[in-house]
């Protein structure tokens, strides 16, 4: 069997583990035994006063295990009450009677190091194993001074540390279930705004080629027709997008990109203006100023109402820069995310805010003088550039100038 299978079989099982409760630790008290036998024989002095000792020590022992086991209850006054009491009441026991009433020590060290799991139980252990050495030594148990303090010490420690195991533990799985909810949440949200960006574009494409048609018909069959196939042929790529979106791998082209924005124009009837300057850019950036023209020129077809529209990608310095700018009735959000006026929402703008600025990059919208609107996106890139193109040049290793497309 591989390790990947053992370990998936012990997973449920490590799982299925829960922390040490009250069972675990009451059984202690039969360390006890030997003292109340003591009692009951009548071998040792007062048996009336140990007798009452060793039911207080008994009760406040299970309070405080019950109460320190409890997260809810083990910082109250009655768990810390508790404890104390079981000191003070231990201490009079081993002082006072000695012998096997020593034992008292290392119990009562394991309760405190139920109740306390941080920096106090440290000195505190360190007292209670210095007290159990000396009063052993005093009362003429020189002999097993060394055991009874060890054991003390190490009671104590071990509980505190075998606890905290188990909260940090907790801890862990909860976190990584936060996490897991975090992570759904932020695939919530991936999708939902592929989705608005996919299907917000494609319907527009959709509703404008659709009344070209409408138009062309009656007096220019053949045009009509090839606008039609333009439909068919955007519905066709916009349900592949929406599968490679679902899936999470669509990688967007700037290039194509630009070129759907420019026949959208077009169809549009809108004077369109598309220059480009600069090296190739990393697929990252590629596909992030992808969906800004898709978003931006969607939204100028749908409410600007422009007749000119123009649309410019240059790379300055350590950072490339996109910018759509039309000459309409500047609709639209005048920040990214804001509400658009007429009740549309400026959902699109928002999603593409927050793509940019995980990426280290922004997203300015606003008008564009007294009439138009301006879309600007600025995304850091490295100097060097990616793909076929370095520091400006193509593969030839002439400079790659600035194109400029025109469409009436």
């Amino acid at each position: 069997m591989s390790a990947r299978t053992a370990d998936d079989s012990e997973t449920p099982r490590i799982a299925r583990r829960k922390p040490p409760g009250p069972a675990t630790f009451l059984p202690w008290l039969f360390m006890l035994t030997g003292d109340v036998m003591d009692l009951v024989q009548g071998e040792t002095p007062l048996p009336w006063l140990g007798a009452a000792g060793v039911v207080a020590f008994c009760a406040l022992y299970a309070a405080t295990v019950f109460t320190g086991l409890d997260r809810r209850r083990r910082h109250t006054p009655l768990c810390v009450g508790s404890l104390a009491g079981l000191a003070l009441v231990g201490y009079a026991l081993a002082i006072g009677y000695a012998d096997n009433w020593l034992l008292c020590f290392p119990l009562l060290s394991l309760a405190t190091g139920i109740v306390l799991r941080g920096r106090p139980l440290g000195p505190l252990i360190l007292l209670y194993a210095a007290s159990a050495g000396l009063v052993s030594v005093w009362r003429g148990g020189g002999d097993e001074a060394m055991t009874v303090a060890y054991g003390t010490m190490l009671s104590g420690l071990v509980t505190a540390a075998i606890l905290s195991l188990f909260d940090t533990v907790a801890e862990l799985r909860a976190t990584r279930q936060e996490l897991a909810r975090s992570a759904v949440e932020k695939e919530r949200l991936r999708f939902s705004r592929d989705l608005h960006d996919l299907l917000g574009h494609t319907m527009s494409v959709v509703v404008v080629k659709a009344e070209a048609v409408r138009r062309l018909a009656p007096r220019d069959l053949d045009a009509a027709l090839g606008q039609a196939a333009d439909i068919e042929a955007v519905g066709r790529q916009a349900l592949t997008e929406i599968r490679e979106a679902v899936t999470g791998y669509r990688e967007g082209s700037l290039a194509t990109e630009l070129d759907r924005a420019r026949s959208l124009l077009d169809a549009s009837g809108v004077d369109s203006v598309v220059r480009r300057s600069g090296p190739p850019l990393p697929p990252q950036a590629e596909a992030l100023l992808g969906w800004v023209v898709r978003e931006g020129v969607t939204n100028v077809v749908r409410h600007s109402g422009s007749r000119r529209c123009e649309i410019e990608v240059r790379q300055e310095a350590d950072q490339v820069r996109l910018e759509i700018v039309d000459d309409g009735n500047g609709v639209g959000s005048r920040s990214a995310g804001e509400a658009v006026p007429g009740g549309r929402g400026g959902t699109g703008l928002k999603g593409l805010a927050e793509r940019l600025a995980s990426a280290g990059g922004s997203l300015e919208a606003g008008p564009a003088g007294r009439r138009g609107f301006r879309l600007v996106a600025a995304l850091p890139v490295d100097g060097d550039g990616d793909g076929d193109g370095v520091n400006g040049h193509d593969r030839e290793g002439g400079p790659m100038d600035a194109k400029e497309v025109r469409t009436a």
